[in-house]
């Protein structure tokens, strides 16, 4: 048994945020139906390279943007904008425990396909929205980004060089944060949804907006202004609290050190031939050491680029100094902590055989995450859904795809 898997989602969500949640919950054995336009489907499909190539005919299939957060569920195609397509998702919201979305500000209550609509078919229905503003407030009827979201949420203000130092300004983090950050929110607001419908019987209406999570996830950074009322900056690779913690150079590259305490940092001194520099009231204390970062970090990297970067993070070690390189992605699966845990993984895919996908890291005891359902193509798996979810024989079927319904 998998910890959802007596759960029926229903995604009409496209793009990263929502398609991140419901893959989560496909993860945790959810049985999630995913809605797509018929012809072109989600449009992360097209978004590449790199494309999955057909290995009979090498024709380009789904990017590997989909398929990152596509895993474990059922592809059905579905035409919302005409009247026959709406009953059928209201049709299929009837027998779901969840709906995820993330149409921008009333685009389902005009096929009265909103909560309102829905929950008067299915009490029981868990409607999650995804926007980027959430449903009310000036900006609610806006669309919202990844890439912009990032930088209203005060992220790109404190990611990125100093300013005034070569490459210093803003700066957007390497993976869309706010889309990925919304669906883990996603996730857990539809599992405490589901909890509160177990004790009363009744779902419930989540409202998540984009720019609320990039807020929050500011945390520390965000309390350091509502605290202090002062706004705090890009600070590179440094940490605005604790020295030293960043990336120095070797003679070969960089190794990230990482300092959390005042018997870390005396060891590393020691370690890097100035024990003195644990004893220098400058240096003894972390809150002194941020005060004169600037005289200590220099210092500290004068002796780490004497070092190869495989031999000072060997003698860090040695002295469990946190410390750790900084790799690509090819090293990031040659790793043997990566192997060890495997965090590549195959999934079946129906055209392909097997195609690679990145694990997840939710480890359950007693229901794990199992590895049996790839990505769907494209309508994989509109007539079996439709014909056993809803009842709908090869006739109907016919007639729907000729009204280009389905």
């Amino acid at each position: 048994m998998r910890a959802l898997d007596d759960i029926l989602v229903l995604d009409l969500s496209r793009v990263l945020a929502g398609p991140f949640c419901t893959q989560m919950l496909a993860d945790l054995g959810a049985k999630v139906i995913k809605v797509e336009k018929p012809g072109s489907g989600d449009d992360t499909r097209g978004w590449g390279p790199p494309f999955l190539a057909d290995p009979e005919t090498a024709e380009k299939g789904d990017a590997a943007y989909y398929l990152a957060a596509n895993r474990g569920k059922h592809s059905v195609t579905i035409d919302l904008a005409k009247p026959e397509g709406q009953e059928l998702i209201r049709a299929l919201a009837a027998k779901a425990d969840v709906l995820v979305e993330n149409y921008k500000l009333g685009g389902l209550a005009k096929y009265g396909l909103d909560y309102a609509s829905l929950k008067t078919i299915n009490p029981r229905l868990v409607y999650c929205s995804i926007t980027g503003f959430g449903q009310d407030g000036p900006y609610a009827p806006r669309a919202g980004y990844d890439f912009m979201i990032q930088a209203m949420g005060g992220m790109m203000s404190v990611t990125g060089e100093k300013d005034g130092l070569p490459g210093g300004g803003p700066q957007k983090a390497g993976i869309a944060i706010a889309d990925l950050s919304t669906g883990l929110h996603a996730v857990i607001a539809v599992l405490a949804a589901l909890n509160q419908r177990h004790r009363t019987g009744r779902g419930q209406y989540i409202d998540l907006g984009l720019l609320d999570v990039q807020v929050s996830m500011m945390s520390n950074q965000a309390m350091t202004y509502l605290v202090s009322g002062k706004a705090p900056g890009r600070a590179g690779n440094g940490h605005a609290a604790i020295v030293p913690y960043q990336a120095f150079a070797t003679m070969d590259g960089h190794l990230i050190i990482a300092v959390g305490n005042d018997g870390q940092f005396a060891k590393l001194a020691d370690e890097l031939g100035h024990p003195e520099w644990a004893e220098d009231e400058r240096f003894a204390l972390n809150r002194t050491r941020v005060e004169h970062r600037d005289v200590l970090t220099p210092l500290i990297e004068a002796e780490t680029r004497r070092y190869d970067s495989a031999q000072l993070l060997e003698a860090l070690e040695r002295r469990q100094i946190p410390c750790g390189p900084i790799n690509t992605m090819d090293k990031v699966f040659a790793d043997p902590q990566a192997k060890a845990r495997g965090l590549d993984q195959e999934v079946p895919h129906a055209r392909a055989g097997t195609i690679p996908t990145v694990a997840s890291p939710l480890r359950l005891s007693d229901s794990p995450v199992l590895y049996d359902r790839g990505p769907p193509l494209l309508g994989e798996h509109t007539e079996s859904v439709l014909t056993e979810m809803l009842g709908l024989d090869s006739a109907m079927l016919a007639a729907l795809r000729d009204k280009g319904v389905v």
